[in-house]
């Protein structure tokens, strides 16, 4: 039983770690990356659709993205959507493909990037702290019911300890790893 509940909070405090790092790979740094596009919906027959779906995204060099849309009359629109987000990105059309430059950032902007990337940090390691919670609680629940003795319990209770410092650090490592990328010029 105790086993189960470890790798229960094993697997929901990877799936914390992962958000995390899936969230922060969201957020623009000086460097093309092909998710950085991935939250931009295009209005395609009445429908709302991801630009994955209707286009092939890649980095073309280190600072432009280049988007080949498969079907060309959606051209114009996938222009007016990149230029709707919230990224200040100014795509160009040339023939078939769309280029999306990505301006080099300010000293100013990436100070602010980094306190986005630090308070994500913080949600993240909360969401483990969490899930710590929850498993303490099942293993206190099945003290409580004399399912399990005073020793298994304080044991558990240091194993799924250990595990939080662990997800915790991989957190921190990731964050480490974003803040180095955010302030590369």
């Amino acid at each position: 039983m105790i086993n189960e509940i470890r790798k229960d909070a094993e697997v929901r405090m990877d799936k914390c770690v992962e958000a995390f790092k899936n969230h922060i790979s969201k957020i623009r740094t000086g460097r093309a990356s092909p998710s950085l596009l991935d939250g931009i919906q295009i209005e395609y027959y009445g429908t709302a659709t991801p630009l994955r779906q209707l286009a092939n995204v890649v980095a073309e060099d280190s600072r432009t993205l280049a988007i080949t849309v498969f079907d060309r009359s959606l051209s114009p629109a996938v222009e007016k959507a990149i230029l709707a987000s919230d990224l200040g990105l100014n795509p160009s059309s040339a023939g078939t493909v769309i280029r999306v430059p990505l301006p080099p950032l300010t000293e100013e902007r990436r100070r602010d990037l980094i306190k986005v990337v630090r308070a994500e940090a913080e949600q993240g390691k909360v969401s483990v702290r969490n899930v710590r919670r929850d498993a303490n609680d099942k293993v206190k629940a099945l003290l409580k019911d004399k399912e399990i003795s005073e020793d298994e319990d304080r044991r558990s209770q240091d194993d799924i300890q250990k595990l939080t410092d662990l997800y915790i650090k991989k957190v921190d490592a990731a964050l480490a790893d974003k803040e180095a990328e955010l302030m590369e010029i």
